[in-house]
């Protein structure tokens, strides 16, 4: 007892000890130690502030009625849209809470009719709808009500139910491109088969009552991207990786190769070799075809514009007519012909699905769905997120060409003609 009465009585007292100590230099100690904390709330504030402050406007976009051409106009907008990436000054950043203006592109079928949908800061419409207008001189743009509003503002509830999950891709490394629209083209023929014909297709089986809701959210990337964390990729593929080995690692490595080698100094006389060369083979004898393949395909996707993405599916229904078969083994499959078994693809995020097991399951189930509802709402960015570039979004999201006979798909009907030149002025 009295050995564990001077224990207690010396650690009290070493907290004594370390409380004056704190007393005098908590001014020196405190401030890096709260700094972090600080940072991160500050930050959080004002670029809820900076976002708060922005108007956002919801284009409808109606695609033209005989569209003739691949994705590739598509891609000339999404270029458009990268001039949207811009440096900040650290006022603009730490002061005011300024980022890279985003936009959400959207692809929806309600009961059914399937939309294109573009949101956007108001200040940016004429961006948006100036490089439409480009590459589609016929296409409709109309401003119009959030179609979310269509169903409502809490689900599920008790007579809708919800089912969704956050993009994701089956690649670590976000350079992997995944299959773009001119992998697409028949050989024989060299038609383009539409890669959003089989999607549009499941879009239009929703009935009455059932909403399939598809978005992107994306904004440009710095271009400095490429040129760093996208080279990476490349000279691993290239056997150009540069390792990062720690200290410890280092010196780990250095002692056992000591250690392997005593045995030989000892029994032979000491040979100073020179250090062997590395495989000088060209890089086309050293790669399999596919190899070969994999690595143009990735050289050439780091060639064009690239977006920080974040996607994410929903799908609602009213609880009599809810079809997972639907909503979701329809919508995947459809998603997987984007898929390449050797570069990337997309696959639903397993953190945030719309699932639950073992406890809480209905509760955890529900909360999980009430989250990922007000995610899509309020178009955010947390969650996983990717990088997709100029020609993997148009591939993902672009105006089907007139091969695509689906009823459910909206166009416009006539073409948009300017007045004639020579009427009179009065």
């Amino acid at each position: 007892m009295d050995i564990l009465a001077n224990s207690l009585a010396e650690t009290v007292s070493s907290f004594k000890m370390a409380g004056q100590a704190f007393g005098h230099f908590w001014f020196i100690a405190l401030p890096p130690l709260l700094y972090w904390f600080f940072e991160v709330l500050w930050m959080y504030h004002i670029k809820e502030a900076f976002w708060a402050s922005n108007n956002w406007v919801l284009l409808e976009v109606i695609p033209p009625k005989n569209i003739e051409r691949s994705p590739k106009p598509m891609e000339s907008f999404f270029n458009g849209i990268g001039g949207l990436e811009k440096s900040f000054t650290n006022y603009e950043i730490y002061a005011r809470g300024e980022v890279v203006d985003y936009m959400s592109i959207e692809m929806t079928s309600e009961e059914g009719v399937v939309h294109f949908y573009m949101r956007t800061m108001k200040r940016n419409r004429h961006l948006v709808e100036a490089n439409l207008y480009a590459q589609y001189p016929d296409v409709e743009i109309n401003e119009v009500p959030d179609y979310i509003n269509n169903v409502p503002k809490f689900v599920p509830n008790s007579q809708w139910d919800v089912w969704g999950a956050d993009v994701a891709t089956t690649q670590k490394h976000h350079a992997y491109p995944i299959r773009t629209y001119p992998s697409f083209e028949e050989s024989v023929t060299g038609k383009m088969i539409d890669p959003l014909g089989g999607l549009i297709e499941i879009f239009g089986k929703a009935g009455p009552g059932e909403f399939i809701w598809l978005q992107w959210v994306i904004k440009p990337t710095k271009p400095d991207w490429s040129e760093k964390t996208g080279k990476e990729l490349a000279d691993k593929l290239k056997g150009r990786e540069k390792k990062k080995e720690k200290i410890l690692e280092r010196l780990v490595r250095d002692i056992t190769d000591v250690i392997t080698n005593v045995p030989k100094f000892l029994t032979s006389p000491v040979e100073f070799e020179a250090e062997k060369k590395k495989d000088e083979q060209p890089l086309d004898m050293r790669l399999s075809p596919v190899e070969r393949d994999v690595l143009k395909a990735v050289e050439t996707n780091l060639g064009k514009v690239q977006f920080y993405t974040k996607g994410r599916c929903l799908y609602i229904g009213k609880r009599e007519v809810f079809d997972k078969a639907l909503g979701v083994a329809g919508i995947w499959g459809a998603m997987k012909q984007f898929g390449d078994n050797n570069m990337n693809g997309f696959k639903p995020d397993g953190d945030s699905k719309t699932s639950a097991y073992y406890r809480f399951t209905k509760t955890r189930l529900n909360y999980k769905k009430h989250k990922l509802f007000r995610r899509y709402k309020n178009r955010n960015r947390d969650g996983f997120s990717t990088v997709l570039s100029s020609e993997e979004l148009a591939t993902i999201y672009h105006f089907p060409d007139m091969n695509v006979l689906s009823p459910a798909l909206t166009r416009v009907e006539a073409k948009r003609s300017g007045a004639p030149a020579n009427l009179p002025i009065e």
